[in-house]
Formats: C-alpha cells, structure tokens, sequence
C-alpha cells in the first residue's frame, strides 16, 4: 500500500487532492491560503506558461516554486490536453503529427510547436516535482481509428519523453533524490483491449507512476468504466494519478479504485461562481457510503442575507472560523474579491478535509 511519494520538494503523503494552479495561481489564492488549508501538492500546466510568461521567465525565478511563492510538491501537466482542446474548438488553428502539436494562437498569432522533447524540456526548467509525458487525449465518441492513433502516438511520445527525461536527468548529474519523478498517461477512449495494449506499452518503457487519460466523466456524471480499467491494468507498487476527476462523489470512487492523486478546477470554479460544498452527515466511517455526502449551499440565494451562521459549522477553514453567510453574501452582492478568495478556501479546505477522512479510513483498513 502507497502511504506516501518521495519528491524533490519533500514527501507527499497520498491521498492528496491538487487544486489546479493553471497558469501558476490557484484562482484567487495564494500559496499562503493554500497551505493553511492543508493542500500537500498543485498542478500547473506546461501548455499555458509556456505561453505565459513563457519558461524562461520562470526559470530566471528559480524555478515554478519561487515564481509562485510554493514550496510543497507541484506536478506539470504536459499541455498536450490543452492543445488538444483548442484544435478541438478550432481544427484550423494547429495540427497533429508523428513530431507532436503545432498551435496558432488567434489570427496572424504566433506558432507554438509542443513536441515530447520539448514538453519534458519545458518541465524541467519550471522545475515541476510530478512530470507527465506528452499524450495524445481523444474524445470518446471518436471513431476507433482515431483511438487507435492517440495509442500509437500517446506511446511513441512517452519513449521519446523517457529518452529525454534521461539524458536531462544525466547531463544535469541530479542525484536519485533530485531527479523529479516522470509520469506515463494511459489513453484508449472506452476501448478495454485499446487501454490494456496503452497501458502494457508504457509499463514495458517504464515510469514512476501512470495517470488516466481521455474523459474521465460519462454524460450521466459517473466515472467512466476505463478509470477502472486503468487502475487494473498499471502497477499497483506504482503510484495512479486520476487526472481531472474533480467531483466529490468520483474522488471517493476513484480513490476505492486504486488511485492516489487527484487534480481538478472544479473547488475554485465552483466558489467563483457562489457554489460552495457541505458535508451532510458528521466524520465517520459511513459518512461516504452514499453519493449524497454532501451537499451545495448557493450563495446567491436571498436566506443568506441575514445568516449569522458560518457557510459550514463544522469547517475550520479561515472563511467559517470568521465570516458569516450573511456577510460572504454581502461580498457576493457587491462584487468584492474578497468574497472569491474566502469561498475558494472554503472549497479547498473542504476537498483536503474529504481527503484526510479518506486517508483515516485506508489505514482503518490496513490495520
């Protein structure tokens, strides 16, 4: 059983929740306020600093920690989700080949090329704990030649991200301790064969750990049947990082399956838009037996405008130990900043307690 990770910047004990910090800040919070809700690790992306400010100036920082003011974990997603996404909206925007992505941003924009070389390149001067190989994501209901292509490319990439991985790790003379930890994506779509040939590919070149690629998410909002199919076919001595499953309810199912880490918008998102999460039911063994675990009190909602209660009476976070809902509404109603940041640590630290229950409750179970 997989307690914790080692990483540069320290051990992560796992299970552990990692809001995404984007472009290098987790909407509206500081490390500072990320900390205090006892995140252990976030996820930044390769795609969007290398297009702003760009690596060199992250690198001049010292590295993707100073630049945000982060001195715990920080894992890299490798953009090739992101590019994947923008030719998806505008195919006429960039290509994909054998060599990687080519992206156009806007008209007569510049052209960015995002090979396997150059995503793990650009990892290593943001200084990144996690790395993640450059993948190939495909929407489910692409035809299967088109699944069977992200395969072909999603593997091919990560030898040529292990290849580069290597000899950085080489040229650099980082010692084992030093050396960030390098992560294989699993693509397939909803194919098992496809997932099973993804997934025994990328371990015959070997990784530190393994992530779920594609949509994790059916249409009704339940996991997809390859998360678990993912969990099944990589090694469970390895750790599993379910990328972007982010609702409550698939963290504790993804969690039951095997998985270790777990990244999403879906905590700060959902407070800028005056969603934020209750637990229906006090700590406890059964508390998650049920989807309905939790709850969500909208903020926009008239009842708050006179509520001397906290947003949840039983969250320690900064918002419940000092602000009431009549006031968080208050903020809302006028439009003030400081209502994203105390909703978004609210969120957060609700995610980190569900965290810390979940870790209580596998080592109930291994005792």
């Amino acid at each position: 059983m997989i307690n914790h990770i080692d990483t540069p910047h320290g051990e992560l004990r796992v299970p552990a929740f990692f809001p995404d910090a984007t472009r290098g800040v987790a909407r509206s919070l500081g490390g500072e306020d990320l900390a205090g809700c006892g995140i252990r690790g976030i996820m930044v992306n390769t795609f969007h600093l290398l297009t702003h400010p760009g690596a060199s100036v992250i690198a001049k920082h010292g590295g993707i920690h100073s630049f945000m003011n982060w001195e715990r974990p920080v894992s890299s997603d490798s953009g090739g989700f992101q590019v994947y996404s923008l030719l998806e909206q505008s195919p006429k925007s960039g290509s994909v080949s054998k060599k990687g992505f080519i992206y156009r941003s806007g008209k007569g924009g510049g052209k960015l090329v995002l090979t396997p070389e150059k995503s793990i390149q650009t990892q290593f001067r943001l200084q990144s704990d996690i790395l993640f190989c450059l993948d190939y994501c495909t929407h489910p209901d692409f035809p299967p030649e088109k699944q069977e292509l992200s395969v072909a490319l999603t593997v091919a990439w990560a030898r040529q991200c292990r290849e580069t991985y290597d000899q950085l790790a080489e040229s650099k003379r980082l010692a084992a301790d030093q050396r960030p930890l390098l992560f294989g994506i699993v693509q397939g779509g909803e194919n098992r064969e496809l997932r099973k040939e993804c997934a025994e590919r990328l371990c015959e070149i070997g990784f530190d750990g393994y992530g779920f690629g594609g949509w994790p998410i059916k249409k009704d909002g339940r996991l997809s049947d390859a998360v678990e199919q993912v969990a099944e076919f990589t090694p469970n001595a390895l750790p599993k990082f379910a990328l972007g499953i982010g609702k409550p309810e698939n963290v504790v199912q993804a969690f039951r399956l095997g998985y270790h880490i777990f990244d999403c918008v879906i905590p700060t998102r959902d407070a800028r838009h005056k969603r934020l999460y209750i637990f229906n039911s006090p700590p406890g063994e059964s508390r998650f037996h049920n989807a309905d675990f939790y709850r969500n009190l909208y903020m926009q909602d008239q009842e708050h405008r006179c509520d001397k209660k906290p947003v949840d009476e039983t969250c320690d976070c900064l918002c419940c130990r000092n602000y009431s809902r009549a006031y968080l509404y208050h903020l809302f109603q006028i439009r003030d900043a400081l209502a994203l940041r105390l909703a978004s640590i609210h969120n957060v630290r609700f995610y980190q307690r569900m965290i810390e229950e979940l870790s209580k409750s596998k080592e109930k179970e291994s005792a």
